[in-house]
């Protein structure tokens, strides 16, 4: 990969221009998740306002230990009034209990409804989605924005809540101690005020910049790991560790000047509030020698006054969070108001009963979305009768896997009607369609469970009895019971513990138990060696006398017993009939045909 290629692999993965939702549409989307803890929230709501009073109670009554306690020295006052501060401190230390324990689990429990939510809505997206989007991006999405969510509404939401009540509450008790004091500190509130909007949104802008990127670092650390062989095998180490670094790099510049912002607004606010209060503290000073206030007066002033400082600069900082805890619901409300592409009708229609697996497609016209100047069928017409097998051949490209993805509704044609046994499958609901229907498909997908699990993923009540009949069918039993956890065997992310050969058996065996009427196989055994094909096509041919079958043939070896061979070119038939008869008529397949056996 040289260095040009590289660059522009990167900016392509950068490219993914969003539309910033704005503060009350995305508070709006954690609000809706809050409101079913009604009564979470107002037991941690009462656990704040009585910590943050108990708080305040401990520097109001130095007011009365000062005036009444040591300054007449007095042993019972003084006695009582510490055993008043004690129990105060327990009923603090009480609250705060309750205060970390219902608002941690509300975060937790908020986050884990957002998660579920959002991986719900996404799993019923249409491939039309993915296709637009890196799957590796919408995944840290879902992690680490929730993360973000988490972190605010279990642990920041209770500073800023703390802090405002202990703000507002040392307010009024500066205003009881102090009007004239109290007033002047007001003052700088309108001048804080500003500059926390303003820094703020810089704060949310750069905010939600950086977890952009973010989310391209994690896409492209999973696409290189998922890759790590080819990686390794084309010697990219360095250049995926410069790309990587790069990207990183890029995120780093965003984050200092986010700091920056919220630096200077956390700096800004300490200053101005503290310069405030010395100088209401200096005019309190006068006031006490002058006698018009006194001792225990200014005593709880100053107390309480470090406290509404203290509260006021932890808000300044949590808002910065809260700036970047929108942007986090910004970005995911995006995934949960997206719609799929393809549209379920009101009222779908059932599909016919009993299913024997007849096929019509007319007038097909279809191209990809990514691809909207090329089309991948044009003009498509073919009739597949019950139980029939009819093979798909042709060059890379002719059309073949499409026809796949739209008899399965992943898309749907711009032009023409796709039948199941008569029934229009685009006002059929597209799950009930697609258990009409099992696929092999030619890269094996396996996920990261046992072998058991895998084998049963189109058919979880199956018994193992079941199970093990499809994996003898599929000649994987031998091997299977070989391993030493046997069904229980996990086989890693992608089923990387086993070979290609073995993957793809384990993927027939879950195509054969699932047992719908009709099969689709994309070269099912393109990855076995001759002794296991031999095998596994005999039990495919047993299949085959019971279900319509349609197959993807890239070795045309496989497919000379279809009951029907058509030949696709540029997304259209071109020739259709057996392996024989195409074979005199010395057209594409023949070509093609005369390419693979002479080789």
């Amino acid at each position: 990969m040289n260095k040009e290629t590289a660059n522009k692999r990167s900016s392509k993965v950068e490219e993914n221009p969003q539309k910033i939702v704005g503060s009350a549409k995305s508070l709006k989307v954690i609000y809706s998740f809050l409101f079913p803890y009604k009564g979470l929230i107002t037991a941690a709501l009462v656990a704040l306002v009585v910590a943050a009073g108990a708080q305040l109670a401990i520097f109001y009554s130095f007011r009365f230990i000062v005036d009444n306690g040591f300054s007449v020295k007095d042993p019972v006052a003084i006695d009582t009034y510490f055993k008043t501060l004690l129990l105060i401190g327990f009923i603090w230390g009480t609250a705060i209990f309750f205060r970390f324990k219902f608002v941690t689990t509300l975060g937790e429990r908020v986050v884990a409804d957002i998660r579920k939510k959002v991986h719900g809505h996404l799993v019923e997206m249409s491939p039309v989605f993915f296709e637009i989007n890196r799957p590796g991006e919408i995944s840290s999405r879902l992690t680490a924005d929730t993360t973000v969510i988490q972190s605010i509404v279990g642990s920041s939401a209770s500073i800023a809540l703390r802090s405002l009540f202990t703000a507002i509450g040392g307010v009024a008790l500066l205003l009881i101690l102090s009007p004239k004091l109290a007033g002047l500190l007001l003052l700088v509130i309108p001048v804080l005020a500003f500059a926390m909007m303003f820094f703020g949104k810089q704060v949310r802008l750069r905010t939600r910049l950086g977890q952009d990127k973010l989310a391209v670092i994690g896409a492209m650390a999973g696409e290189a790991f998922s890759s790590i062989q080819v990686v390794q095998a084309f010697t990219q180490e360095d250049q995926e560790k410069k790309r990587f670094s790069n990207a990183v790099e890029e995120t780093f510049q965003v984050a200092k000047k986010r700091i920056s912002s919220r630096s200077a607004m956390m700096g800004l606010v300490t200053i101005l509030f503290f310069s405030a209060v010395v100088f209401v503290l200096w005019i309190g000073a006068m006031d006490v020698l002058k006698g018009t206030m006194t001792w225990g007066d200014l005593t709880a002033f100053v107390g309480i006054s470090i406290m509404v400082v203290a509260s006021v600069g932890a808000l300044s900082s949590v808002y910065g969070d809260v700036q970047k805890m929108i942007g986090a619901a910004g970005r995911l409300n995006e995934l949960l108001t997206v719609t799929s592409a393809l549209k379920v009708v009101a009222h779908p229609i059932a599909p016919a009963n009993p299913v024997k697996g007849g096929i019509a497609l007319k007038n097909i016209t279809f191209y990809y979305p990514s691809k909207p100047n090329i089309n991948a069928l044009h003009d498509f017409t073919l009739t597949i009768a019950p139980g029939e097998t009819v093979a798909l051949v042709g060059p890379s490209g002719a059309g073949k896997t499409t026809f796949f993805q739209l008899l399965l509704r992943f898309f749907d044609p711009q032009e023409g009607t796709i039948k199941v046994d008569g029934v229009d499958i685009s006002k059929m609901d597209p799950k009930v369609l697609r258990t009409l229907i099992t696929i092999v498909p030619q890269e094996t997908v396996l996920f990261a469970e046992t072998i058991l699990e895998n084998v049963r993923y189109g058919r979880p009540e199956a018994s193992q009895k079941e199970v093990w009949q499809a994996l003898k069918d599929a000649h994987a039993e031998d091997f299977v019971k070989a391993l030493p956890k046997g069904l229980k065997t996990y086989i890693g992310e992608r089923g990387v513990r086993l070979s290609g050969g073995q993957r793809q058996r384990i993927s027939i065996a879950r195509a054969i138990l699932r047992g719908a009427p009709i099969f689709l196989l994309d070269e099912a055994t393109s990855s076995l060696d001759s002794a296991s094909e031999r095998h596994v096509q005999l039990a495919l041919n047993k299949l085959m006398k019971t279900h319509t079958t349609v197959v993807i043939a890239h070795r045309l070896s496989t497919v000379r017993a279809a009951d029907k061979i058509i030949v696709l070119d540029e997304g259209r038939i071109v020739d259709q009939g057996k392996h024989h008869d195409l074979i005199k008529k010395k057209g594409l397949y023949a070509h093609l045909a005369e390419l693979q056996f002479n080789s």
